[in-house]
């Protein structure tokens, strides 16, 4: 027997169970400390009417024998995929439903995607989410680092790097909140074309967008159906994080070899999932309704209205930043190293962030803070903060 020792290589995190003991020891010596929390990636609004109503509607539907649904597509409901193409041609983008694929996140089909490539170099930023390198750990890849600085407003661009056949871009970004331009998403196309690279495109936060002039998709880019798959969920969108929902797009045109990826994902998917459930896909379709879209908004809203209060906050403490204004993350540089500005908002101010070397060796002397909370205790976070600076 034989393990895959691609696991071995992989670094010990210890970030978020850092934070967790942290955060247990303060409360323990400090019980009567209301301790904020401003560092967590979750979603905090609750799903939606509409979306709420459909789910309800296709349980009723589940419990009758007319309408009782067993296996479903593995690549997703048509219904569903309409509204997601639907949704494009807001955008100016034009799909085929069978360039979609439903799934359930898009943190599965980002470490899943790698079963369809071989052996090979990826090109990765840094700071970066982490599941990025460990999945490229995980299976064995060469890894080369996109160095993500303050000069560059941690949007690195192709110079900024060594190469590599996968390219992983995310706009707006996690965990810095920064957003590439279209002028520097064309860049990455062509440069992908030039080096027959593919980049894979998260945009799981494309909903937090006001900027009209910022693409939301990849596909506005031209050229990029030929080089980039997209990478898209409800979580953060619709508050799918606990009901699990999201999709990807493999345009047909997207060949390595004279492969087709889109058939290649076709037969991962049908072979390795069964596919979303039913009442839950119902539940997504409702985002894309009439009144799921004014409902989504209102939430978007309330959250970009928690990233400015913590932008406009920290600015008026002189920390230089970015993200916050189309990003529910704001990046700021912490003026010391990251762990010992945590140790200074959990003790003096209460609050808890999370220190941006837990994303690479780039985010060392950054902190994230996170716009997913209550209004109140985001507005009590940054009086608190503004105290002990």
């Amino acid at each position: 027997m034989q393990i895959n020792e691609n696991f071995l290589n992989l670094e010990q995190s210890y970030l978020f169970s850092t934070i967790a003991k942290k955060v247990t020891e303060f409360s323990s010596s400090n019980p009567d400390a209301k301790i904020i929390r401003l560092g967590i990636g979750d979603v905090t609004l609750p799903l939606t009417p509409s979306v709420v109503a459909a789910i309800n509607e296709a349980v009723q539907e589940m419990g009758e024998e007319a309408t009782f649904r067993g296996y479903g597509p593995e690549q997703g409901y048509d219904f569903l995929k309409n509204t997601i193409q639907d949704y494009y041609k807001t955008k100016g983008v034009s799909l085929d439903l069978n360039e979609i694929f439903i799934s359930d996140g898009a943190k599965s089909d980002l470490g899943n995607i790698l079963d369809i490539f071989g052996p090979g170099t990826s090109l990765i930023p840094n700071p970066v989410y982490p599941a990025y390198l460990d999945t490229n750990v995980m299976a064995g890849r060469k890894v080369n680092f996109l160095d993500g600085n303050e000069d560059n407003n941690f949007l690195p661009m192709p110079e900024d790097g060594s190469g590599g056949d996968l390219i992983y871009l995310c706009s707006p970004n996690n965990p810095t909140g920064a957003t590439y331009t279209r002028e520097q998403l064309k860049v990455w196309v062509d440069y992908a074309i030039q080096n027959n690279s593919i980049i894979l495109f998260d945009s799981a936060y494309e909903c937090f967008v006001r900027d009209a002039n910022l693409p939301t998709s990849i596909y506005e880019i031209e050229g990029a159906s030929s080089c980039a798959i997209e990478f898209c969920s409800f979580s953060k969108t619709a508050g799918f994080t606990g009901t699990r929902c999201g999709y990807t797009v493999i345009p047909h045109t997207l060949q390595v070899n004279d492969t087709a990826l889109n058939k290649l994902w076709l037969r991962r998917q049908t072979t390795k999932f069964n596919g979303v459930p039913y009442i839950v896909q119902k539940g997504a379709a409702a985002i894309f309704s009439e009144q799921g879209q004014k409902e989504i908004r209102t939430n978007i809203d309330y959250y970009l209205e928690n990233a400015k209060i913590i932008r406009d906050g920290f600015a008026e403490l002189g920390f230089w930043l970015v993200g916050g204004d189309n990003s529910p993350y704001i990046w700021l540089k912490c003026k010391t190293d990251s762990w010992t500005f945590f140790d200074k908002l959990l003790s003096e101010a209460h609050v808890v962030g999370t220190p941006g070397v837990g994303f690479g060796t780039n985010g060392e002397g950054y902190f994230r803070m996170s716009a997913f909370g209550n209004r109140e205790n985001v507005i009590e976070a940054i009086s608190r903060i503004k105290k002990i600076f």
